[in-house]
């Protein structure tokens, strides 16, 4: 009898030891959310860590850089500066503190007389409404007048002791060593900034000429949209990154708008035939001139870092307006079996440089999906390879088209308005000349008087 009650229980243990209940499967279901949420945290430890390593180098860091790129220091970056734009900072800096000296509510009756009368009319009510200078007023308007900075020294002096954060200084780079080094606005664009540097460069103002942000640690590049706003990607640089700008050209920069079948058609054999100049305008009217973008069908096989490893594995991938999606092992590339990969909102697009010996890609023509605070190396980053060129400038613009939609067109005009009319007429007559002739040889915009060299040569292509 004992015999068969200790056979019994030895039989219910082991069933019991098999069987899971549901309060086990629940709190199962409990320690993956919690790990999950653990390396979340981690995550944003790390990207914190990141963030904030510019003000562990104390006040003078942190001020160096939010006002200074690409300098050692803020009294380096201003000694850089050309005389006329250090004196058109000092200007600014003097009509700023006169602003701040008058009360605020003279500032907002003259603002009020500003609004109502004209301007020859408003000097006028604004001088009989304000009171007398005293003796103290005009003497020490005159004791300003005097010590106005005169040399560079102590125009510099004035700059550090007033210079506010809403001016950034920037070095610009070009590959042969030289450099420009400007004064911006952290409200102006990408496109602002182009603008003050053909100025200082006397280029063609081709639209092919980019802003380039490098990475160096991470082995990435990429160009700046003319519409974003130029300081904010700045703004995520640590004091201990090598990040530079360059100022380069980029053919592939416009590419959807110079042979838009390439992205529109590419499915179609005809297109290597190419199509003439009426077809490419229509193609570019369909796609662009509606209230919603219609981003490129496209759809392939791509090679997929794994996180953390060196491994890259092959996924069928499809591009849509939200996001890029992937086909499911043993799935169809029906819209309810994809999965999403990445939604674009959050994240910017990035060229490799070199990750074959990196990373150990099948090739080097790579590209990269970030966060732009993501300084370093992060779970968060997705790696993907292109099997030659042509895939990766075809995936890489067809991403930034369903990222930004119909702005990039309006960057595009915007750009073409602004390059040289001689420049604009070689242009079009070389594409009517051509319109009939093979894709690969359409000719690109005539080289510019100046052309700042690339960045640092690698074994991929700039797109």
């Amino acid at each position: 009898m004992h015999m068969w009650l200790l056979i019994l229980s030895h039989e219910c243990l082991s069933i019991s030891t098999n069987v899971i209940t549901p309060c086990e499967m629940e709190t199962e279901k409990m320690d993956d959310i919690e790990a999950m949420f653990s390396h979340l945290l981690g995550e944003m430890d790390n990207l914190s860590q990141s963030l904030t390593e510019t003000a562990e180098g104390g006040p003078a860091a942190q001020r160096q850089s939010t006002i200074s790129i690409g300098f050692t220091d803020l009294n380096e970056s201003l000694n850089e500066l050309e005389d006329q734009d250090l004196d058109a900072l000092v200007a600014d800096l003097r009509a700023d503190s006169t602003t701040s000296e008058v009360p605020a509510d003279q500032q907002s009756g003259r603002q009020t007389e500003n609004q109502t009368a004209g301007s020859s009319m408003t000097q006028q009510s604004v001088a009989a409404a304000a009171p007398p200078p005293s003796s103290n007023t005009v003497g020490s308007s005159k004791g300003q007048h005097t010590s106005e900075p005169q040399t560079k020294a102590d125009k510099i002096k004035l700059a550090l002791e007033n210079l506010t954060e809403d001016k950034l200084i920037v070095k610009v780079l070009m590959s042969d060593g030289s450099s420009k080094t400007l004064m911006v606005d952290k409200k102006q664009t990408a496109r602002e900034v182009l603008d003050k540097l053909f100025e200082k460069t006397h280029c063609d103002c081709s639209v092919n000429w980019s802003l380039c942000e490098t990475n160096p640690g991470l082995q990435i590049e990429r160009g700046f949209e003319d519409h974003e706003c130029f300081a904010e990607p700045l703004s995520a640089w640590t004091c201990e990154s090598e990040n530079k700008i360059y100022f380069v050209s980029r053919p592939g920069k416009y590419m959807m708008f110079k042979e838009p079948q390439l992205f529109y058609m590419w499915k179609k054999k005809t297109t290597s035939d190419g199509i003439n100049e009426q077809a490419k305008q229509l193609l570019i009217k369909d796609s662009f001139s509606g209230g919603v973008v219609i981003v490129p069908d496209l759809e392939g096989t791509l090679l997929l870092k794994e996180d953390g490893k060196k491994v890259w594995k092959p996924r069928y991938f499809v591009l849509r307006a939200s996001g890029l999606y992937y086909v499911p092992k043993g799935k169809t590339k029906s819209s309810s079996d994809l999965v999403c990969f990445v939604h674009f909102e959050k994240v910017d697009i990035y060229t490799c440089i070199n990750y074959k010996q990196k990373y150990r890609a099948p090739t080097n023509f790579c590209f990269m999906l970030k966060h732009p605070c993501i300084q370093k190396d992060s779970d968060y980053i997705k790696f993907l390879c292109c099997e030659d060129e042509h895939k990766l400038l075809l995936w890489v613009n067809s991403i930034r088209i369903a990222k930004y939609g119909t702005v990039l067109y309006e960057n595009y005009q915007v750009a073409m308005k602004r390059a040289s009319p001689s420049l604009q007429t070689l242009h079009s007559a070389a594409l009517i000349e051509n319109s009939n002739s093979h894709v690969e040889d359409y000719p690109h915009e005539p080289p510019p008087d100046f052309i700042p060299p690339p960045p640092p040569p690698t074994e991929n292509t700039q797109v």
